[in-house]
């Protein structure tokens, strides 16, 4: 995961509980196999802990492990308000040391799509397999590549999403423009805020995703020795077909 993503406004913290306010179709998902892991977990990429909080409530053995230090210090001081019991680990998912084995670990939101080259998503791969035990399984979800959206016209904003600001009182909206860059296969993705009635932006940020094909996805995860158990297209359990909106993988290492 490149350095420069931490650093803007998304990774940060401070707008992102905001920003993904009601985003919680996710959470009962990775929670029953959480349930049925019954600990060690291990979430990577657990930014201000969204998912990692409810599963630590149920009584499961939790570790939440992201490279932002400003994520985790939100994510830890959640957890100490709520006397939750969650280890949190301050490192890159792409080559991490865990100091133990887990019985599921878990990659969720797109955050895959922050591995931008073959070797990242190789070496993240590799890590997984050293902590996962030998029935442990390893879950994530990644978008299903839309070609309207990674088509768009270069500069041309469109509606992402929408939030109130406490502190400044004012509703603030963030619209996108993103290039897609064939070659690469990523997504340059500009987030533009505007803040209340002003017509004017107030900041722009950049976000980078790599986009992960299926046959693409499913081929690397094979070469790199998982068995993938089941691909889903949607949280409900939806089987996966090109209307999909996501690719959600568990898989198994090939031990």
């Amino acid at each position: 995961m490149k350095t420069q993503d931490q650093k803007t406004i998304y990774f940060s913290g401070k707008f992102y509980d905001l920003a993904v306010r009601g985003m919680e179709s996710d959470i009962p998902f990775y929670l029953e196999y959480a349930r049925i892991a019954r600990g060690p977990v291990l979430e990577l990429a657990c930014g201000t802990g969204r998912i990692t909080l409810p599963i630590a409530r149920e009584g499961i053995d939790i570790t939440g492990l992201d490279i932002s230090p400003r994520m985790v210090e939100i994510a830890r001081k959640k957890a100490e308000k709520e006397q939750l019991n969650i280890k949190w680990i301050l490192q890159d998912a792409s080559d991490f040391n865990a100091g133990q084995v887990y019985n599921l670990i878990f990659f969720p939101f797109n955050s895959l799509c922050h591995l931008y080259t073959f070797e990242e998503l190789k070496s993240c791969l590799e890590s997984v397999k050293r902590h996962l035990t030998p029935k442990g399984r390893f879950v994530f979800d990644i978008f299903n590549p839309r070609m309207d959206i990674l088509s768009r016209t270069p500069g041309k904003l469109y509606d992402h999403s929408n939030y109130f600001d406490p502190e400044k009182q004012v509703q603030v909206r963030i619209m996108e423009s993103n290039r897609y860059d064939k070659a690469l296969q990523i997504n340059h993705i500009k987030l533009h805020y505007f803040f209340g009635d002003e017509p004017e932006e107030k900041y722009v940020e950049d976000l980078y995703m790599r986009i992960y094909y299926p046959q693409e996805i499913e081929a690397i995860l094979k070469y790199n020795g998982f068995i993938i158990e089941h691909r889903w297209g949607d949280f409900d359990r939806s089987f996966f077909n090109t209307e999909s909106p996501r690719q959600i993988m568990v898989s198994r290492p090939d031990y």
